[in-house]
């Protein structure tokens, strides 16, 4: 299997939303971010995403997800180390996410560390995400980028 990492496209928007609801995340607000987001595909098939929301400074990583099929292979450090790269390239100093499930592997793979929803910058605050798609009990995490 050979997974190539693109930026998505508007066509890729549904392919994203079907393999984010089969994992269980959250597909509100996805489609204002289409420009910031980026696709795994194995052939013509999307197995992988990650997503960014941009707000000055800080970023909120989003809707990072593998199919079962591509999982165990590295695919989900891939996108998350690529939508840092992003970040890293948008000026962003921060980034932020929530999640239920995969606090440990964002801290041991790329530095994430536990956080509180009030020390979340204001404009993240105001997301989709933050707002009312992830659940208030969800871990919050940030990662300094570095300049």
């Amino acid at each position: 299997m050979t997974v190539v990492i693109t930026r998505a496209t508007e066509a890729d928007g549904p392919l994203i939303a079907s393999l984010l609801a089969a994992a269980g995340l959250p597909t509100e607000g996805l489609a204002d971010h289409l420009a910031t987001a980026l696709v795994g595909r194995d052939g013509a098939a999307v197995v992988a995403s990650a997503a960014l929301e941009l707000y000055g400074d800080a970023a909120l990583l989003r809707s990072v997800a593998v199919a079962p099929s591509s999982r165990g292979c590295g695919v989900g450090q891939r996108m998350t180390r690529a939508a840092l790269d992003v970040a890293d390239e948008r000026g962003a100093r921060a980034v932020y996410l929530f999640t239920t499930t995969a606090g440990d592997f964002f801290a041991r793979h790329f530095g994430f560390r536990p956080s509180t929803r009030a020390e979340v910058p204001t404009a993240v605050q105001q997301s989709v995400e933050f707002t009312s798609a992830c659940p208030a009990t969800a871990l919050v995490m940030v990662r300094e980028i570095g300049r």
